[in-house]
């Protein structure tokens, strides 16, 4: 079982932009001293929900603080960018670190993003599998052309590239979040592992994981591919020495947070969205995740990983929304819950 932490740096009521990005910087490298296996990285773009707008370049930064810990995206989003340009990042930080990144991508949401960056509503809503066969194409083959619905360009050589890294692993490693059975399929059919949400518990999670199995099958995958994909699972993560304390902790910061980052949502063509309640949300994490004292948090991620044979966890560290709280909650859960899982 691998566990690691998820970082959105998440910008909380009366906080400001650089304050959210220096917790999600510190919060990574004490992840590193706590001996957590992997930080996982998310992007926003124009909302407070994350200050991150981009996961690869918080990524670089944090590869060369650290020496041991991954880093990954979690996620990357892929229509809103080129798939050669984002395969020439997640190469560029495969080579320099050692083999220690990991390129998660995502379809996103209609945002107005589509509309800032050029790419259109129809690369979220038709052109995600084009993206990203092309994108996994750049990581895997010596020169690339295309002649898609989306991309079209002549042959050229794949500069840098990953299989020259200096390590066993030939290339970046690429998951895929999945929140619906068509994604579910397109990462089974490429036998890229999963990103499940934290939005949905084991039951769910474990259906989603059969499911992966079954199209992996269907596509012929390998078998010891399809037995050792390492699903990722995210959740919430707040440790205090009784259930109730770290229950409050959570619910006095989150909803402010949740309230005032998913009301900032703009979509593209005008549809309309529903929101989900922050207070109701909140109290769902806190039921479905890994949130109480250290005994009751390695028990329910040991718990997890039996339910739905996932095992590596990506864990949202700052739902304090206060540097030091966040920094000791990632000190416990490598000192208190990795050495009981271990």
């Amino acid at each position: 079982m691998r566990v690691g932490s998820f970082v959105l740096a998440a910008q909380f009521p009366g906080q400001g932009q650089g304050e959210a990005l220096h917790r999600a910087v510190r919060s990574a490298e004490v992840a590193e001293e706590a001996g957590l296996d992997t930080v996982w990285l998310a992007e926003h773009h124009f909302v407070p929900y994350g200050a991150c707008p981009s996961a690869t370049t918080l990524a670089a930064l944090l590869l060369g603080r650290t020496r041991r810990i991954r880093v990954g995206t979690a996620v990357s989003v892929l229509p809103t960018t080129h798939p050669v340009a984002l395969g020439e990042q997640a190469a560029l930080l495969h080579l320099t670190s050692g083999g220690r990144f990991t390129l998660g991508v995502g379809r996103g949401g209609p945002w107005v993003d589509l509309e800032v960056f050029g790419t259109g509503l129809a690369a979220y809503e038709k052109a995600f599998p084009e993206s990203l066969d092309l994108l996994l194409r750049w990581l895997r083959e010596p020169s690339v052309s295309a002649d898609g619905d989306r991309f079209r360009f002549r042959e050229v050589p794949v500069v840098p590239s990953p299989s020259e890294s200096l390590t066993d692993t030939a290339g970046p490693e690429v998951v895929v979040a999945c929140t619906s059975p068509s994604s579910v399929r397109l990462a089974a059919e490429r036998g890229l592992p999963m990103l499940l949400g934290m939005h949905v518990g084991d039951e769910e999670k474990a259906e989603m994981v059969a499911l992966w199995r079954r199209y992996a099958r269907a596509a012929r995958r390998p078998g010891d591919e399809i037995r050792g994909a390492a699903h990722v699972s995210a959740g919430v993560c707040q440790i205090a020495d009784r259930r109730t304390d770290a229950v409050e902790t959570l619910m006095k910061a989150m909803p402010g947070w949740l309230r005032q980052g998913l009301e900032a949502h703009v979509t593209v063509d005008g549809r309309q969205r529903s929101m989900r309640d922050p207070v109701a949300y909140t109290e769902l994490l806190c039921g479905l995740h890994p949130v109480g004292t250290a005994r009751l948090c390695a028990d329910r991620l040991a718990a997890t990983s039996e339910r739905t044979g996932i095992s590596r966890f990506a864990l949202l560290v700052e739902g304090s929304g206060d540097l030091a709280a966040t920094e000791e909650n990632v000190r416990r859960l490598g000192t208190e819950v990795l050495t009981q899982l271990r």
